[in-house]
């Protein structure tokens, strides 16, 4: 996660990067093993978000420092990541400035407190924020930089090494002949302890994962909820990331993925239409599914709305507390750690078949709007034609199409017969909670706030008949079925 003014220029690059979702599955599978998932992680950040044209100084560091001091600071932020979180890796920029100067030898401190916690470390390299191409700043300082963090660390076993955060402004094929430089460049080096970045801002995945010249490496990963603001639902978000790492789950990292943890959001329960708590309990779901390792970003970062961990104290007596526990506990959700809550739900969708036409509740034109009507029409295996039942307690359930995101709604909340019904955005109302009350061999659908039913107009048997709420009788027209899709 960056700056508001990254976000402007990622708009175009990412909607490119990102993909268009497709559901081919009726209930989430996942047949690839994966061997990251011992990546337990955080990011430790500078202040300024890593770019800078200078020293870096992680959070409650200072270029003041001594080696000593580091180490004594270090080892309280890190024993938080231990006790708060339960980590076991921290991610950490580097850059020429760091890795050149007076600083880097109280910078190591950081370094080698974590791993002498038994913590793996992912070393990234940023570029400058004069820069922000996409590109290494200068080549020279580059090599020079990566030989003496190599020289040092090379025979660390605990410590990782990623070439280049988000290196977007490479085209793919001179990305890979850099990626391909530095395996070249350092080849005691053990593959595993490498982990070379999607192409673009980590996203394209295929494109180091298909060359073999980095068989054996790690693949980087980062995903937000801005990379692709058309997904709505946990359920896109899942697919979304299984659509994205594909194959190769078993060498895919996610080194960067986060939300806002300072402003009370409940990230323990569904959406309820907020696209943040989608984006987390989605990818917190699939990446568990997939056993993927992740990375928060940041564990630290002073100011950083996404910060899960709060800098407390002065000096070397420093202490973490957690921002967000429900933050919290979807990222150990992530890493495969339970505590007690419950498998996230809607990995199974269905349709919902009208008795007396045979036909299926249908979104029009698979709008991702609200407001959009809801008709009947032949089934055809849209997305816009499969639901989801979420429960919203005392027995009603709200319907989230999977295409959309958005909740089967009584428009304006009417009570009256003939009220249309549309799709809207997930909330609390009682017009979005339906009772699946049976009646005989099928149900009918009840409206939580007018005990009126889900009524197909007319009895209408074609397509584009139009779906409405009316006073429950005893009518084919108002009696549905649900078939797993």
């Amino acid at each position: 996660m960056r700056g508001n003014g990254r976000l402007l220029r990622l708009g175009t690059a990412l909607a490119l990067a990102a993909g268009t979702v497709v559901w081919a599955v009726a209930a989430v599978t996942t047949t690839a093993q994966a061997a990251t998932n011992g990546f337990r992680g955080v990011n430790w950040a500078d202040e300024r978000d890593n770019f800078v044209d200078d020293t870096l100084v992680l959070g409650g560091l200072s270029t003041s420092d001594s080696y000593a001091t580091t180490q004594a600071k270090a080892d309280r932020i890190l024993s938080s990541f231990q006790a708060n979180l339960g980590a076991n890796t921290v991610r950490l920029p580097v850059n020429h400035p760091t890795v050149s100067g007076a600083y880097w030898n109280s910078y190591t401190g950081a370094i080698d407190m974590a791993t002498a916690k038994g913590m793996k470390v992912i070393l990234s390299y940023w570029e400058a924020d004069s820069s922000r191409d996409g590109l290494v700043d200068d080549t020279t300082q580059f090599w020079a930089m990566w030989q003496k963090i190599v020289a040092r660390y090379g025979g660390n076993s605990l410590v990782h090494f990623e070439p280049m955060n988000e290196p977007h402004g490479y085209s793919d094929a001179n990305w890979k002949n850099l990626a391909a430089q530095w395996l070249g460049n350092y080849p005691s080096v053990p593959r595993g302890r490498v982990i070379i970045s999607g192409a673009g801002y980590n996203q394209r995945l295929a494109t180091i994962g298909s060359d073999s010249r980095f068989d054996g490496t790690l693949i980087s990963f980062h995903t937000y909820r801005f990379f692709n603001n058309s997904l709505t639902s946990e359920l896109q978000w899942r697919q979304n990331l299984r659509d994205s790492v594909g194959g190769y789950a078993g060498r895919v990292l996610i080194t960067e993925w986060g939300a806002p943890m300072t402003d009370g959001r409940d990230y323990d329960h569904p959406s309820l239409g907020d696209p943040f708590v989608a984006f987390v309990r989605g990818v917190a779901a699939e990446a568990r599914a997939l056993g993927l390792g992740t990375v928060y970003w940041p564990g630290v970062r002073v100011n950083d709305w996404y910060r899960l961990q709060e800098i407390n104290g002065s000096g070397t007596n420093l202490t973490l507390s957690t921002t967000s526990a429900s933050g919290r506990d979807q990222l150990r959700y992530s890493w495969g750690v339970s505590d007690g809550l419950p498998p996230t739900p809607a990995s199974v969708y269905h349709r919902v078949v009208n008795r007396n036409s045979g036909r299926v509740m249908d979104v029009i034109a698979a709008s991702t709007a609200s407001n959009a009507e809801v008709k009947q029409y032949a089934w055809n295996g849209g997305e816009n034609q499969q639901w989801y039942f979420e429960d919203a307690g005392g027995g009603y359930f709200r319907l989230v199409n999977v295409n959309s995101g958005m909740c089967l709604d009584v428009a304006g909340g009417s009570s009256a017969d003939g009220a249309n019904v549309i799709q809207y955005t997930c909330g609390t109302a009682a017009n979005q909670q339906w009772q699946w009350r049976a009646t005989g061999g099928y149900y009918q659908l009840v409206a939580r706030h007018s005990g009126k039913c889900l009524d197909v107009a007319g009895s209408g048997t074609g397509d584009g008949a139009d779906i409405q709420q009316y006073a429950c009788n005893s009518g084919a027209n108002q009696q549905w079925s649900r078939v797993q899709s």
